[in-house]
C-alpha cells in the first residue's frame, strides 16, 4: 500500500509516517515506479510495526528505545531473559513517573482547595518540606 492508504490504516499522519521512516522505525520497500523518487510501499508487516510503535509509545518508551527494541526484534536478538529485563526496566521507569505524577496531583488538589477556600493561609507549594510557601 502507498503512504496515504498506510496512514489511514494506522491512524498516523503522513508527516508522522515520514518521520518514523526517517528514524528507521518503519522500513517500507521502494517501488520501481516514480523514477528518481520511487514510491514507498508499505506492507501488512509495516502496519503491525506501526501499531507496535504506538503501543510502545503508550507504555512510555522513547523513540530511541523503540528503535532499539525493534532492531533487536528484526535481527532475532531477542530472548525471554532480555524481554523480561526490558519489561522490568520499563516498569521501574513508569513507577518513578507515577510517583512524580502523584506528587503533582496532590499539589494541584491542595492548590485547588486553597484557591476555593479564598486563598486563606499559606499557599501550597510543590516539593517543599512543609507543603507550604508564602502567599
Amino acid at each position: 500500500m502507498l503512504m496515504s492508504e498506510f496512514a489511514r490504516a494506522t491512524g498516523l499522519s503522513p508527516e508522522t509516517v515520514r518521520f518514523y521512516v526517517g528514524r528507521g522505525l518503519l522500513r517500507p520497500s521502494r517501488s520501481a515506479v516514480g523514477g528518481s523518487n520511487p514510491y514507498q510501499v508499505f506492507s501488512a508487516d509495516d502496519v503491525t510495526t506501526a501499531r507496535m510503535i504506538l503501543l510502545q509509545k503508550s507504555l512510555g518508551y522513547s523513540l530511541a528505545e523503540i528503535a532499539e527494541l525493534n532492531e533487536a526484534y528484526r535481527s532475532g536478538a531477542r530472548s525471554a531473559a532480555r524481554t523480561a529485563e526490558v519489561l522490568r526496566a520499563q516498569i521501574r521507569k513508569l513507577e518513578g513517573r507515577r510517583t512524580e505524577l502523584d506528587t503533582a496531583l496532590d499539589f494541584l488538589r491542595e492548590k485547588l482547595a486553597w484557591t476555593e477556600a479564598g486563598k486563606r493561609g499559606k499557599a501550597p507549594r510543590l516539593g517543599s518540606l512543609d507543603g507550604h510557601c508564602p502567599d
